[in-house]
């Protein structure tokens, strides 16, 4: 036997003895094979220390009071007894039935506002129009703008579906009063001054009408 013939077997050898060594170590790719571990499952566990409660705040409630307070609780309530009813959209309801009850009420007409008053408003509004005829006094108002606006209070009556929400408002207005003569006896036409009210609007939520009631006015 030659030399280069004992050196092929001697490679030969080495080759086969790497190759067993490595199928020892390595293993083998043929049959079953345990699926890699889950990412999840190496990563360490995060506990959440806060709990996600299902739909979320109601912005359109705490956009306007405080949230956990007694009058986001009735408006909530309000929604669950009549879902298509939202807090913003009454509060610009509110507005204009402000301007439009204030400038009527000064000008001594009822008529276009009675269905937005209840039964006791609009008897102590007309009350105050008939002591102002005896006396022979007339208002002149003119509505400049709404200065401020909040939504102060809000309840709910489970058992009757009443709710009833408190709006303040800061108006500006421009107001005279003369008396039979034509004088003025208080105002001046050309000064701006403010109007503060709180006034609650009442509704029996889910009812078919939509109008809500001016049931109590104050400062």
């Amino acid at each position: 036997m030659n030399g280069s013939l004992i050196q092929l077997l001697v490679l030969a050898g080495i080759a086969i003895f790497l190759i067993l060594k490595l199928r020892s170590v390595l293993g083998t790719r043929d049959g079953f094979e345990k699926p890699p571990i889950p990412l999840d499952e190496v990563r360490p566990r995060v506990r959440r220390d806060f709990e996600v409660i299902e739909g979320g705040v109601d912005r359109d409630i705490t956009d306007h009071v405080p949230e956990g307070s007694s009058a986001a609780k009735a408006l909530a309530a309000m929604k669950q007894a009549e879902p298509s009813f939202a807090v913003t959209p009454f509060l610009q309801g509110a507005r204009s039935a402000y301007e439009m009850i204030l400038m009527d009420f000064e000008k001594g007409d009822l008529e276009r506002i009675r269905p937005f008053l209840s039964d006791d408003v609009a008897a102590s509004f007309a009350e105050a129009i008939a002591q102002r005829e005896r006396e022979g006094l007339t208002i002149e108002a003119s509505f400049v703008g709404m200065k401020e606006m909040a939504l102060q209070d809000a309840t709910f009556d489970k058992a009757t579906g009443i709710g009833e929400i408190s709006v303040r408002f800061v108006g500006e207005q421009t107001y005279v009063v003369r008396n039979k003569a034509g004088e003025i006896v208080e105002g001046n036409p050309r000064e701006i001054r403010k109007s503060r009210d709180v006034w609650t609007f009442a509704r029996k939520m889910g009812s078919d009408d939509p109008n809500w009631q001016l049931v109590a006015t104050g400062e």
